[in-house]
């Protein structure tokens, strides 16, 4: 796609990446909140699992901001752990061998499905800028044709955290029949005018790099690193705790015994970041990044239905379990505590739990054993009452 050499993160490749691809839209078009509408778009998903004959253990994860498919098995760039092996497997909370798991690429995503870089067919070009900015809600429908080209009716459950939490709200609010449990974890219901300038951040630092060419940095060969690397080290920052980064890394110098007078990564802290920022750059495209982050910022669940979060699920009948971490500050209890109570003021179906952690936001994908004894035994209830079989893995009564 590039003019001269390879200077953009490894893009798609049906013949090395595992996993599957879909063009969905022949029919009819996906119509956006901004107006228009995609057809012959493509969607790349990963399945785990086995699909039962009624079809009735579908699970939909939904992924974050940098997240992908690719949620239980080695990434196809990186070759680092699924984002949610922990969870996500034979025995494990979201267990493999009593539900099917799928999840797919969002729509403006840069692992298959279609977003800025792929190829606009009425140029032949990289969408670029071009293409359609994208909703939470826009995510959902192109979810919801995934599972009609699947012929599933109904999801068991969707689950996610952050941006993905955001999903799992949208999966609830405007597809409550299909839905039957939804598990929105460390999330809001609005972004804050903090998480806003965060994300702007990222995005004028990506936008401010000679080589994001005003979007076109695929036409031109190059590609605005400095500039996503630095949105990622921003981000970054929001995911930890402060106690999380003063525990990990206090004020430790890196590889030397005393401080340079200079620029250089004197600090642990420093490195890291650096470290992070260098990593992402070859799993992402810049372009999804403004793409995503723009999404999130325009997420309401009050606006986008009918002027009350309470109002948005109103008359529910989907059974909801949501889930906070105590050093979560990019989105804080208080703000999950507004979900709860919204879905209280219509009689909804509801279990809450907020966990102590050190991790802050990134919690929901580390090794916090109560959340996924918790996690499980919401899962399992649910199930039971779905009338899903169990399987016999410790932990589980038979």
């Amino acid at each position: 796609m590039s003019k001269s050499g390879d200077t953009s993160f490894r893009q798609w490749d049906a013949d090395t990446f595992p996993g599957h691809r879909v063009v969905l839209g022949r029919d009819e078009p996906l119509r956006l909140d901004c107006g228009t509408g995609l057809t012959n778009f493509t969607v790349a998903y990963q399945t785990y699992g086995k699909l039962n004959a009624a079809k009735t253990n579908a699970v939909m994860i939904c992924h974050a901001l940098t997240g992908d498919q690719f949620v239980a098995e080695p990434h196809p760039i990186t070759g680092k752990a699924g984002w949610w092996d922990l969870m996500v497997g034979p025995g494990k909370p979201i267990d493999t061998d009593r539900y099917f798991v799928i999840c797919s690429n969002v729509l403006g995503g840069c692992m298959g499905t279609i977003g800025p870089q792929e190829i606009n067919p009425e140029t032949g070009s990289p969408w670029a800028l071009n293409f359609p900015v994208i909703t939470i809600a826009d995510m959902v429908r192109a979810q919801v044709m995934l599972l009609d080209h699947l012929e599933i009716e109904r999801l068991f459950a969707v689950a996610g955290g952050s941006i993905g939490g955001m999903q799992v709200l949208e999966w609830a609010a405007s597809y409550p029949d299909r839905v039957f449990a939804a598990a929105p974890i460390a999330t809001t219901v609005h972004h804050s005018a903090q998480n806003i300038a965060f994300h702007e951040v990222g995005r004028q630092a990506i936008m401010a790099d000679p080589d994001w060419c005003g979007g076109e940095y695929q036409n031109e060969g190059r590609n605005p690193k400095r500039g996503l690397s630095i949105a990622r080290m921003a981000a970054h920052v929001t995911y930890l705790s402060e106690l999380a980064l003063q525990s990990k890394f206090g004020r430790r110098l890196q590889d030397r015994e005393a401080i340079t007078y200079g620029f250089e990564a004197d600090f642990q802290v420093e490195s890291y970041l650096r470290h992070q920022g260098s990593t992402f750059v070859d799993r992402f495209d810049a372009n999804s990044y403004l793409y995503i982050t723009r999404a999130a910022d325009y997420f309401d669940m009050a606006e986008q239905h009918g002027g009350s979060v309470a109002d948005a699920f109103r008359d529910t009948p989907v059974r909801f379990c949501v889930i906070s971490f105590n050093s979560d500050w990019l989105y804080p209890t208080a703000e999950s505590r507004v979900i709860v109570n919204s879905l209280n003021a219509v009689a909804a179906n509801v279990s809450f739990a907020e966990f102590e952690t050190s991790f802050g936001h990134d919690s929901f994908l580390l090794n916090v054993p109560e959340f996924h004894r918790v996690f499980r035994g919401f899962l399992n209830g649910a199930a039971d009452h779905y009338g899903l079989p169990r399987v016999g893995h410790s932990g589980d009564a038979l």
